[in-house]
């Protein structure tokens, strides 16, 4: 559920119906998506049934070995927003530039920027990568949060793919061409 709303939210249509209702309040649609997101994510998290099954708990000194990768993914996500702009993500750019006079009505949604350099040589979505990294390493591990994880792994995956269908028709052949040379989402070729 959390994973269709949230792609259904993000196509080009949507966007594209919000921009023709609210005209340049599309510079607030990226901070409310990932508002909505987030809040919808925690009502899920706290409304889902919690089985009480238990798959393993590690002791002590692994519980805490575990937080070792958990770490490098982080500074992994931490690498990833170098080469993006993570107040453009959050949606932070688009409405200091609805505030400023000089803009025009293009500046007020995303901006994309195709980026093939530091952890997107080795990832085309490298956030997606790091993600399941910090979600798979986890000291205890419950029936729930089993489910939680494979998810998680499947949304991205699925997400991710039509993120490069919108990919394709923005950058082209260029896009087509790094597809050729990097994995989607694992740094490694299956």
């Amino acid at each position: 559920l959390y994973g269709f709303i949230h792609s259904v939210l993000a196509l080009e249509y949507v966007k594209v119906f919000f921009k023709k209702t609210f005209g340049k309040l599309i510079a607030f649609y990226r901070l409310l998506f990932n508002i909505f997101a987030v809040i919808r994510l925690y009502l899920i998290w706290e409304l889902a049934p919690h089985p009480s099954l238990q798959i393993y708990k590690l002791p002590p000194p692994y519980d805490y070995l575990i937080l070792i990768p958990q770490l490098i993914s982080l500074v992994g996500m931490i690498w990833c927003f170098k080469y993006i702009c993570f107040k453009e993500f959050i949606g932070l750019n688009q409405i200091d530039r609805f505030f400023r006079d000089d803009y025009s009505d293009k500046d007020l949604d995303e901006n994309y920027t195709l980026r093939i350099e530091g952890p997107y040589k080795y990832s085309r979505h490298p956030l997606y990568f790091f993600s399941i990294i910090f979600l798979m390493f986890r000291a205890e591990m419950s029936l729930f949060y089993l489910t939680m994880f494979i998810s998680f792994t499947a949304y991205f995956y699925i997400g991710s793919y039509y993120e490069e269908k919108k990919m394709v028709r923005l950058f082209g052949d260029d896009y087509r061409d790094y597809q050729k040379k990097v994995p989607r989402i694992f740094p490694f070729k299956i």
